[in-house]
């Protein structure tokens, strides 16, 4: 039955898949023994990542030439982005001294002295999970709360998490092993605060969303199911199904509408802060996305607090490789805050996700979840052989991955040439019972089911995908940032996760450091008074020395949306 179910593989990969097959039965026996591939020693660890992890490459990074992280390695897609001149629609709102060209820049219209658009107490960037969440803090205490998100509301990275959230609430663990394993997992490179915020803030965010009406996985007598994540001791991974992200989205969503105090502006990013002269963020410029004849029109918004949660940056696509990342996340909020002179940290390593899917390749950059291989699929080459322990921190199992397709040549090719390993899926249901994948997995088993693609009996090529922003935005615990009036949560930010991020980690920062923002920057809010300046002078400061430079370039930033090409992925 499962030789008849690759016929859906084209013949190329048919034969390789059939290996795998062939080598099912020994590798289950082995598993049944208690038999597992051994995990690797730190030092093999360290070596694949320096010789195979696409951060380590030589021409991945380079130094960044102005700003407050000036001499310090990026992305050089990143670097391209921090060191660029403002969006023309700024440059004309506020009569800038200096431009990318003379060109690009309509007639002056200065704004000194004209009202705001909008004027709020706290003014949230970006309308995600950590935006949402902040909002709903923020709003709790009265204040007067304004969502501007690019897309609409909702639309981010939380939508498409789908593994889980981890929470050590179990009896055989605790936030001291989790605050462990996070820090060994980002390589010890983190800020212990943070940390300590994050797992010490676990128990509390998980009832909450409890509270909220988040359907969590449980076994009938009410109690959480809990599985493994990579790089971790415990079993502390809570998720819902293979949507968790949606389901929280939707909760924390429905749960912001029930404010009257919380007004959102779709299809309105951010563009630029606001400061004043007292050098705190008060406000931002907003471009309109949509809007027939007021594109490319500005809105100004004034406020008395900042919260930046702008997500990551998958979409610049570092090395053409693809991305999981919803179609906004090109750094927005790196570059309005790096202009503003607000460091940035842990930029110089993202996350390469180790199961990005390779085929079919409509579903390219879609993810198969960490959570598959906590339920025992196994990574295996082209003569169906386990390569990896699939539990190994994710830079380290991208790094096996790439190391088999490259230097050992164990990879499976595609038609177009596209190259990966096999996630063993069907091992699932033979471990566990039949039933299990389509019961714990229900989205990617419909959606590959609508392809063909019956992971029961059929695995699957992966392959690398960008998938998360491990540095940004350095902040303290209540999410502050160096700039008075701005904090920031989430992706966008810095510290927590250090070198690499261990899986559900991410949906529990959004949640942590979103409610620590938000009541932060209400209570600065309500700490400052009337009679601030807001504009954009420590822009004059940052294009004098971006001119020092590089005065030839012509580089405007943000990045708004990636621009594809006919069969190209760069932005």
């Amino acid at each position: 039955m499962f030789l008849n179910e690759l016929k859906i593989f084209p013949e190329a990969m048919r034969e390789s898949a059939r290996w795998v097959v062939k080598t099912r039965e020994d590798r289950l026996a082995a598993w049944r023994r208690g038999e597992s591939y051994p995990s690797l020693s730190l030092s093999d660890r360290r070596a694949w990542l320096e010789e195979f992890h696409p951060d380590y490459r030589a021409d991945s990074c380079r130094p960044l030439a102005v700003g407050p992280n000036k001499g310090q390695w990026v992305p050089c897609e990143l670097a391209d982005l921090l060191e660029s001149w403002p969006r023309p629609s700024v440059a004309q709102r506020f009569a800038l001294s200096r431009s990318v060209s003379s060109e690009s820049v309509l007639p002056a219209r200065p704004s000194g002295g004209q009202p705001p658009d909008y004027s709020t107490d706290v003014l949230i960037i970006g309308g995600g999970g950590a935006g949402t969440t902040a909002a709903i803090a923020a709003a709790e205490t009265g204040a007067q709360v304004l969502i501007a998100t690019k897309l609409r509301h909702g639309d981010s990275n939380t939508n498409m998490a789908e593994g889980g959230i981890q929470v050590a609430d179990q009896e055989a663990d605790s936030p001291v092993q989790h605050y462990l394993d996070t820090m060994g997992g980002g390589h010890f490179t983190n800020d212990p605060d943070l940390v300590e915020a994050l797992v010490m803030d676990g128990a509390r965010v998980l009832r909450w969303l409890e509270d909220l009406g988040m359907l969590f996985d449980k076994y009938p007598t009410g109690r959480m199911k809990v599985r493994h994540g990579g790089g971790t001791s415990r079993r502390r991974l809570h998720a819902a199904g293979d949507v968790t992200g949606l389901e929280l989205m939707r909760v924390i969503r429905d749960h912001a509408e029930t404010f009257k105090n919380i007004k959102v502006l779709n299809f309105m990013p951010a563009v630029e802060l606001l400061t004043d002269e007292n050098g705190r963020a008060v406000g931002a410029v907003l471009e309109h996305l949509v809007g027939g004849d007021r594109v490319p029109g500005t809105v100004v918004v004034h406020a008395k607090a900042v919260v930046m949660a702008t997500g990551g940056f998958g979409r610049l696509h570092f090395k053409k490789f693809p991305t999981s990342n919803h179609y906004g996340a090109t750094a927005d909020g790196l570059v309005m805050a790096y202009r503003a002179g607000v460091p940035l940290r842990d930029l110089r390593y993202c996350q390469y996700h180790p199961t990005g899917i390779a085929y079919p390749e409509s579903k390219l950059g879609l993810l198969i979840t960490e959570k598959f291989r906590g339920w025992g699929a196994q990574l295996l080459n082209r003569h169906g052989d386990e390569f990896v322990f699939g539990l190994e921190p994710r830079d380290v199992t991208s790094a096996a991955i790439i190391r088999e397709c490259t230097e050992l040549g164990n990879g499976v090719t595609t038609p177009s040439g596209r190259v990966g390993v096999w996630l063993d899926i069907p091992l699932i249901d033979l471990l566990h019972g039949r039933g299990t994948i389509e019961r714990e997995f229900p989205g990617r088993f419909r959606e590959f089911l609508r392809k063909g693609i019956d992971l029961r009996n059929a695995p699957v090529l992966t392959y690398p995908t960008i998938h998360y922003q491990n540095g940004g935005i350095v902040i303290q615990a209540d999410g502050g940032t160096d700039m008075p009036g701005l904090f920031a949560a989430g992706e966008v930010t810095g510290g927590v996760h250090g070198d690499n991020r261990l899986m559900g980690n991410a949906l529990l920062e959004i949640l942590v450091f979103g409610l620590r923002a938000g009541k932060g920057a209400a209570h600065f809010a309500r700490s400052i008074g009337e009679g601030s300046r807001p504009g954009v002078s420590h822009l004059e400061a940052f294009m004098e020395e971006l001119d020092g430079v590089d005065p030839e370039q012509h580089r405007t930033a943000p990045r708004l949306l990636p621009s594809y090409g006919k069969s190209d992925t760069s932005t």
